[in-house]
């Protein structure tokens, strides 16, 4: 914690507060090691409190994460223009992007290991601070021969991608009460995907498509400069801000895991026990599948546009900003839904379907030579296909308490990046040759296997009926309290006339 206990205490909310209550929260009564306290006959439930600074440390997190997911596109978006000032074919500018995925297959289970061991504020020091020093190496790199060293940087932001992108849930879960986790989950993703809508966005504006190399050389620097003050303030703020997490926990499953000697936990006995759970390894290749075609059809965005539209380089950023921020807005709306309804299942298998139907209709409508048409079927796309992402995670958590959030959203995510890689290569091959339409259509069969079987995904909510039995027993131990005040009264009534 890099704040004292006294400030911890004092930032919270007064209807909050109430006389130190305790809270029945959601995913608060699986038997874990430590859990074994019990009080005449009852489980003794342990003090929990919201903060108000909760809201500080999804948002700040969120913010870097933009920082971030912004870079993973900036190259691909104006793949064209890099092409000429690097001297490079599209296949390797495609790389730029794909360099995000394939980092993050190997580390993630080194990272998630040290999210588990050393928390939330190390994971998120070491993110900002290899996000930073990416895009400072990006900032030399702004000349016709510098290839290497821009890739170099590329590589540093997207091994600081391994640090941010399993975070959500775990931030949501140190910090949030159980009507919330969702909501908070979505609000992590959230910055993820505004970062990739102004990866969208922002290049085609900063850098214009000029002939002179100098001129052309000056808007990339002036575009790597923006990104290095931002990745730095930010950086900074983290340092100063970002707290490990609460002093008391938002529920009894924090409570509870707080209270797990560590020579209790293994790493890898939770690896096994991950991949032993038939309805979660579903959602591993669900996930993947869904997600890679999502990192697929942004990596290939620009090319799919000019094929159709030449000389649209903005008006193609532009599509990719209406395919992220009307998926921002899914996110948000899908995350409020689950902290509404807990239907879980059937709300992943809606989104995904019509994920599948969005991805049709814009294979279907994107030669039809309108711009407006596309920006239309593009943001329905987007709605869906990104509004699955906090979707994924939160189901994940779900299916797979009590072990770590940051394991599950870790293994989902590694999915995804494989998927996004094979995805991406084939896609643009298939585009090269047979056009864009066969391109599309490759990634629609896949959206349907991913929906067929999302729907043989059994829907086992293990922290709803955790959060049930916390109920049930907090009840039972209200009655029984209830029933000996009760009969201590009856007996001091009755004494005066046995007397």
């Amino acid at each position: 914690m890099n704040m004292s206990e006294k400030q911890a205490l004092g930032d919270t909310k007064p209807n909050e507060d109430l006389e130190n209550h305790v809270h029945m929260e959601a995913g608060d009564a699986a038997k874990l090691p430590g859990d074994e306290s019990q009080q005449d006959g009852y489980e003794v439930l342990q003090p929990t409190r919201l903060y108000k600074r909760r809201w500080m440390m999804v948002l700040l997190f969120s913010t870097y994460s933009l920082s971030n997911s912004y870079q993973w596109i900036q190259y691909g978006i104006i793949s064209n223009i890099f092409m000429k000032f690097y001297g490079v074919e599209a296949f390797t500018i495609d790389w730029m992007s794909m360099i995000y995925m394939l980092t993050y297959i190997p580390f993630i289970l080194p990272v998630t290991w040290l999210l588990d061991k050393k928390g939330l504020r190390v994971i998120a020091l070491c993110g900002t601070a290899l996000n930073c020093a990416g895009t400072w190496i990006k900032v030399v790199s702004a000349a016709p021969n510098l290839f290497p060293v821009t890739f170099l940087g590329q590589f540093c932001c997207s091994l600081a991608q391994v640090f941010i992108l399993g975070m959500p849930s775990k931030l949501a879960s140190v910090w949030f009460g159980s009507e919330e986790v969702s909501t908070a989950c979505s609000i992590g993703v959230f910055g993820n995907q505004l970062g990739c809508a102004i990866g969208f966005l922002l290049p085609p504006i900063l850098v214009p498509n000029v002939d002179d190399m100098d001129e052309l050389a000056h808007h990339i620097r002036v575009m790597f400069y923006i990104t290095a003050g931002v990745a730095t303030s930010l950086f900074i703020l983290v340092i100063i801000v970002f707290q490990e997490r609460p002093k008391l926990p938002p529920t009894q499953a924090q409570a509870t895991a707080r209270n797990i000697p560590p020579e209790q936990y293994s790493y890898i006995a939770s690896i096994r026990r991950l991949l032993r759970n038939r309805s979660f390894i579903l959602l591993i290749i669900t996930y993947g599948l869904n997600v890679g075609c999502y990192y697929a059809v942004g990596t290939l965005l620009n090319r799919m546009i000019i094929a159709h539209y030449p000389g649209e380089e903005v008006n193609a950023g532009r599509i990719g900003l209406t395919i992220v921020i009307a998926g921002m807005v899914g996110s948000l709306l899908c995350g409020i839904w689950l902290d509404r309804t807990k239907t879980y299942k059937q709300t992943t298998l809606a989104v995904y379907l019509m994920s599948l139907v969005g991805m049709i209709i814009y294979a279907a409508t994107l030669s039809l030579g309108h711009l407006w048409v596309v920006f239309i079927t593009a943001g329905a796309l987007g709605f869906f296909m990104t509004g699955y992402l906090p979707l994924g995670f939160e189901f994940a958590v779900e299916l797979t308490y009590p072990e770590s959030e940051g394991t599950s959203s870790g293994l989902l995510n590694c999915s995804a990046q494989v998927f996004g890689i094979i995805f991406t290569i084939c896609q643009g091959k298939i585009i090269d040759r047979f056009g864009t339409l066969a391109g599309n259509i490759f990634l629609c069969v896949f959206l349907l296997i991913g929906t067929i079987m999302t729907g043989l995904i059994k829907s086992d909510l293990r922290r709803q009926k955790a959060n049930q039995r916390v109920k049930e027993a907090a009840e039972r131990q209200k009655l029984g309290q209830d029933y000996g005040a009760t009969t201590l009264i009856s007996q001091q009534q009755t004494l005066p006339s046995q007397a």
